[in-house]
């Protein structure tokens, strides 16, 4: 049996200039990292002539088909024929946190499952390959609404600058800080579930149809990369990362009204009242985690302002996809 894990990611700065209807022409920056929070697939050959099915999967519920067109979950279907493994293959999936919550988990699981078919079938498969056929099989085979900065975050793992441009060209930077310094951040980071889950691709959808209108929150979030990167390698205090990541996601907020909702305004507010600098919803908007950063001496009082919602304690700079045992 193989085991794969691979990490979600948090998303900083930057999102949205990950598609390449907007970098080809502009250019496109993240800053992200992926945590340690993870995707979990475990892959086995099955002995099908003892069976009276070919391909086993078991995710929120279980598929027992004979032929690969029975398939009812098109991701896992499509990947297991871009992978050329037809027949005689079982699959498990499970993951620490839910789906559609924005943690990049479609390409984490996308990039796990490419990973572990290459394992079974005695190949390896390096980050960028990896990467770049998670990208291939979303949004070439699937006709997925996505950018690319979550395939390279579930192969490549780290804390990265990636940098877009071309067609579908990426550069990963490793951000290099001081173990004290990278402590001191994921120190100010709180996560809280909102308890509200979307299909991201509606989202998405919804953004990219006005692209051209909203150029000038992804130019101006597009720069924020950068200033974010020169505040964690230099000498500023932390407080002006917390204070970048308010700006983003005002502009983040700008680019459709899917964006954020009362709910998720209410969280925010709650937050900054309590003492949080800054934060944002995490992935396309709708749903799903709210990230905070908040000076230490505040995080009790932020805690007891946001009571009603799961904190989810977690650690940044997570390895990528890894195969833990074949």
């Amino acid at each position: 049996m193989i085991i794969i894990r691979t990490p979600l990611r948090i998303s900083f700065f930057g999102g949205g200039t990950d598609f390449p209807e907007f970098f080809s022409e502009h250019g496109g920056a993240v800053l992200g990292t992926s945590i340690d929070k993870y995707i979990y697939h475990t892959v086995s050959h099955l002995p099908s002539w003892l069976f009276d099915h070919k391909i086993r999967f078991s995710y929120r519920k279980v598929e027992l088909v004979r032929e690969l067109d029975d398939l009812e979950h098109k991701p896992f279907r499509e990947i297991l024929r871009h992978c050329g493994v037809l027949k005689d293959v079982e699959v498990n999936l499970a993951s620490d946190l839910p789906s559609f919550s924005g943690l990049g988990s479609s390409s984490s699981f996308t990039a796990g499952l490419i990973k572990g078919l290459h394992a079974l079938q005695g190949r390896t498969i390096g980050s960028e390959e990896l990467a770049r056929a998670a990208i291939h099989v979303e949004r070439d085979v699937l006709q997925e609404t996505v950018g690319l900065q979550d395939q390279v975050f579930a192969a490549y793992g780290g804390f990265n600058l990636i940098r877009f441009n071309g067609k579908s060209n990426f550069n990963v930077e490793r951000i290099v800080l001081g173990e004290k310094r990278m402590a001191e951040l994921n120190d100010s980071l709180m996560l809280f579930f909102t308890g509200l889950t979307r299909q991201a691709q509606d989202v998405e959808r919804r953004k990219l149809d006005k692209i051209e209108a909203n150029q000038g929150s992804l130019k101006n979030m597009l720069a924020l990369v950068d200033r974010a990167c020169d505040a964690l390698v230099g000498t500023d205090n932390l407080s002006v990362f917390g204070q970048l990541l308010h700006e983003t996601w005002m502009e983040k907020r700008k680019l459709d009204s899917a964006v954020s909702a009362p709910e998720i305004d209410k969280i925010y507010e709650a937050g900054r009242s309590a003492g949080a600098l800054g934060g944002k919803l995490l992935g396309a908007g709708g749903g799903g985690f709210m990230l905070l950063f908040v000076p230490v001496e505040k995080q009790a009082a932020v805690r007891l302002a946001l009571r009603g919602y799961h904190e989810v304690p977690f650690r940044i700079n997570a390895a990528g996809s890894t195969v833990l045992h074949s």
